[in-house]
């Protein structure tokens, strides 16, 4: 943000505080791991924070520092600043403002996933380019944290009695828009007590924000009704996973640079770079769009998840869908990337896959042919002889892929690359020490 508009900024901060009577205001930052963060100001240190940032301890934060670098500022974005709808308003009003995280010298934390997406939209800015992106993320509802009892049986699109859900969803929807965040749609989903709420698109690190507000409104708004809301990737055995399908387009100006009306799929070249550099780099996203070891549990073929390296324009078992909403216009034309799951860290998820993107257009990429098949019922022998590769199938496998990629090393920068593998690698050594049920009921009676 340019100094004057920063000023700006600050006058309207501190106008609409004192205008909303806020006395507390929440900043809010996020970890590599993409949990959200926050410690509280009080508005008396509003204006010294929007001057200078907040200072704070990072080394026990995930992945933010070693014990030599704990001193962080926290230096608070004024047009991130929103009152908080859940919080009582009769005792002073609660706001929050994203924070870029920055180190006592004043110079942005390498550590921080916000800075991370902010310098890959600077490559994409060098080159013309604005990223867009709509995600669409599913979720479950679930009885309490302790177990996976559905509130309803309904499936996709379903209208079911108005029940808890229904009312949920329409409370949501409404917080999310008193917060700034345009909705586009909102609908049950596939699964029993699975549900959808889709943000209008917009740029990638308003949207980054948008998913961290989305995931905390969606569990504010369930913990009121007393039922608990989960983006964990695949919580119940048998049934469909939740997804984080992410629309993206490029635009140069007010222009889509994927758009071409003389192609038959309406995809320009551009685009066709972008797919290419996608499917070609996704098994080296794939650990940090599919962070735990729960998010291979949903990657399976079956269950609507993509797993094969392929890309169509009707089919929903590919991994990159050219959606035909809309066939022909303009502002419509846009790509989906079907594996992210809505438990990853956008602020990383986004600048893996715009650097992906990114690398098909600078080196030109030939996009393969699409597959308009369905995938999953075509034999081995079948994808082995077009070629049709598949994305990892565990987070081992996923993190090792991750470790070897020069390209993820660049976009996610030293720091939070080497942070986030050694982090995934502890998580996989807990894991596969563990016995599990299924253990348990397999091998106890007969061994």
């Amino acid at each position: 943000m340019a100094d004057r508009s920063r000023e700006e900024g600050k006058e309207y901060v501190l106008k609409m505080a004192k205008e909303h009577d806020v006395k507390f205001i929440r900043l809010w930052f996020t970890d590599i791991l993409g949990f959200l963060k926050s410690f509280a100001i009080t508005v008396e240190e509003l204006e010294g924070a929007l001057e200078e940032g907040m200072g704070f301890d990072g080394s026990s934060i995930e992945g933010f520092a070693r014990i030599d670098e704990s001193d962080m500022v926290a230096l608070p974005d004024p047009d991130t600043f929103k009152i908080l709808p859940w919080r009582p308003r009769e005792h002073r009003a609660v706001a929050r403002m994203f924070c870029d995280i920055l180190k006592p010298g004043g110079e942005p934390f390498d550590g921080d996933p916000r800075y991370v997406l902010k310098r890959n939209l600077k490559r994409a800015a060098d080159l013309g380019y604005t990223y867009y992106v709509g995600p669409e993320l599913e979720y479950f509802y679930f009885r309490d944290s302790q177990g996976t009892e559905p509130l309803d049986q309904g499936g996709y699109f379903d209208l079911t009695p108005r029940d808890a859900a229904t009312d949920m969803r329409k409370d949501t929807v409404l917080t999310l828009e008193e917060m700034g965040i345009g909705v586009e749609y909102s609908h049950h989903e596939v699964a029993a007590s699975q549900h959808e709420i889709d943000m209008r698109y917009t740029d990638a690190l308003t949207m980054a924000d948008n998913v961290m507000t989305y995931r905390l409104v969606v569990k504010e708004v369930a913990l009121k009704y007393g039922v608990y809301a989960t983006f964990m990737p695949k919580p119940v055995f048998g049934i469909n996973g939740s997804g984080m399908h992410v629309h993206q387009s490029l635009f140069k100006g007010d222009r889509n640079a994927f758009f071409d009306p003389k192609d038959e799929y309406h995809l320009s070249k551009i685009s066709k770079y972008y797919i290419a550099g996608l499917l070609k780099h996704a098994p080296e996203i794939t650990s940090i769009a599919n962070q735990w070891v729960n998010s291979y549990k949903r990657l399976v073929p079956g269950y609507e998840a993509p797993v094969y390296l392929s890309w169509a324009r009707r089919n929903r078992s590919d991994l990159i869908r050219v959606p035909e909403y809309r066939p022909g216009r303009e502002k419509a034309t846009r790509i989906e990337f079907r594996s992210p799951d809505p438990a990853c860290n956008p602020y990383l998820t986004f600048s893996a896959m715009l650097a992906a993107g990114l690398e098909g257009i600078e080196k030109e990429y030939e996009v393969p042919a699409p597959i308009e098949e369905n995938v999953y019922e075509m034999p081995e022998e079948e994808r082995q002889r077009r070629g049709i590769a598949t994305l990892p199938d565990s987070l081992l496998e996923a993190v090792l892929v991750t470790e070897k990629s020069e390209l993820m090393r660049k976009a996610l920068g030293d720091h939070v690359f080497s942070a986030f593998i050694k982090n995934k690698k502890i998580e996989w050594d807990r894991y596969r020490t563990q016995v599990t049920e299924y253990e348990l009921n397999r091998y106890l009676p007969i061994l």
